[in-house]
């Protein structure tokens, strides 16, 4: 009796579905942008074309101030450090990005890391081990979940946002509270809604479990100082670490946590993802820090975030195709399926506009839906151009229906 097919033997199966499925077809991992024009302009097979996917919600990747300090930081440290935090890779500039970061959400230390995904995974790796427990909400990204894997812990899912059932699952999960580990995102980045904090921490408060938050599509944008949604939702307290991401508001790359609690201060020797791995390049840490001080002085950039995803929101359902959360940086619309859905996001593109397209498992509950971001770098004229060709091109595809 044949036994599961072999390494070479399973690739092959897969690539002949996918053969059968896409065929030459343009994917969105097929697409190439030529040049990068602006926060929000590229140019995509020789196309200028407007970018609502990019997630530079307060495009500070062009912002002068921030090419100017990684120019300087490039002249006198180099284009890399060529070495984790542990061998040379622990450069004045990592220290004092992480002075900065701690300071912004008035915290005892806080950690850098080269990625938001390396974040995850060492600061859930660091913290939970076999034995313990993983509770995570069922929308969480796959940083989360294969952290969560790597560490050997038991994983369990909690309905989307609905803390009664993450009390059920803390009560029935085997595991003592005290070795449970609850994580939640603060702004869910596939439909573009928050998380309901103040619920979910009064459970994990109430039983003694450990909270980690994801903020890394809220940075910037939520919160008085622009902490994020722990911050917005006054449950900052309740929250025992915060992980997040340099690749959205600030602009580069990168990631961090955050914590309060002395019980983790050993955790920047137990994040193998942060012991094992080259530190941020010098000139991308000059930048990030000098992003993170605009973030917490401007605060018309953020204003304008949400003007333009408030417009957009309303164009967008004027047209029917209304978004599966309320206004945001990030939002989504369902798609009929997969063909109608690739259709129509690829004459989308063709005609100058991109966005992001999602299917499942990326998505929750099966879901196709074509995903956008708005930046402060949009204009009122960005922002009705993009409205315009998804009219023109959803009666094309058949996703909107003809004007009576």
């Amino acid at each position: 009796m044949a036994g599961p097919p072999g390494i070479k033997a399973r690739a092959r199966g897969f690539a002949e579905v996918f053969d059968r499925s896409i065929g030459d077809a343009l994917t969105p991992l097929s697409v190439v942008i030529e040049k990068v024009l602006s926060p929000v302009r590229a140019v995509i097979e020789g196309r200028e074309t407007l970018m609502f996917g990019t997630n530079s919600y307060l495009g500070l990747n062009f912002d002068p101030a921030c090419i100017a300090a990684a120019e300087a930081a490039m002249e006198s440290f180099g284009t890399g450090s060529t070495a984790s935090r542990v061998a040379s890779g622990n450069q004045a500039l990592h220290v004092g990005l992480e002075r900065q970061i701690a300071e912004l959400y008035g915290r005892r230390d806080a950690i850098i890391f080269s990625t938001g995904f390396m974040a995850n995974l060492g600061a859930i790796g660091g913290l939970i081990r076999e034995g313990d427990a993983a509770v995570l909400d069922a929308h969480c990204h796959a940083s989360i979940f294969d952290a969560c894997k790597l560490s050997g812990a038991k994983i369990l899912t909690f309905r989307h946002n609905d803390a009664a059932d993450l009390a059920r699952i803390l009560a029935e999960c085997g595991i003592a509270p005290s070795r449970t580990l609850v994580v939640v995102e603060g702004l869910y980045s596939v439909l573009g809604d928050l998380a309901d904090l103040g619920t979910v921490s009064a459970v994990t408060a109430q039983l003694g479990a450990v909270l980690l938050v994801d903020e890394a599509h809220s940075l910037g944008l939520y919160g008085a100082r622009g902490r994020g949604v722990a911050e917005a939702q006054g449950v900052e307290d309740k929250v025992d670490i915060i992980v997040g991401t340099f690749s959205k508001s600030v602009g580069v790359v990168g990631g961090y946590c955050v914590t309060d609690d002395p019980a983790f201060r050993a955790l920047r020797f137990a994040a193998r993802s942060y012991l094992y791995t080259a530190s941020l390049p010098p000139p991308v840490v000059a930048a990030a820090s000098q992003a993170l001080t605009i973030i917490r002085d401007d605060r018309d950039r953020r204003r304008a975030v949400f003007r333009n995803a408030e417009t957009f929101h309303r164009g967008l359902t004027a047209l029917g195709l209304p978004p599966l959360a309320p206004p945001g940086p990030v939002g989504a619309v369902r798609m009929p399926g997969i063909k109608p859905g690739l259709d129509t996001w690829t004459a989308l593109l063709r005609a100058g506009l991109y966005v992001n397209m999602l299917i499942p498992p990326a998505t929750p509950n099966g879901e196709v839906v074509l995903r956008y971001s708005v930046s402060a770098a949009h204009s009122s004229r960005d922002v009705d151009a993009a409205l315009d060709i998804i009219a023109a091109t959803g009666r094309q595809t058949g996703v909107l229906r003809p004007a009576a």
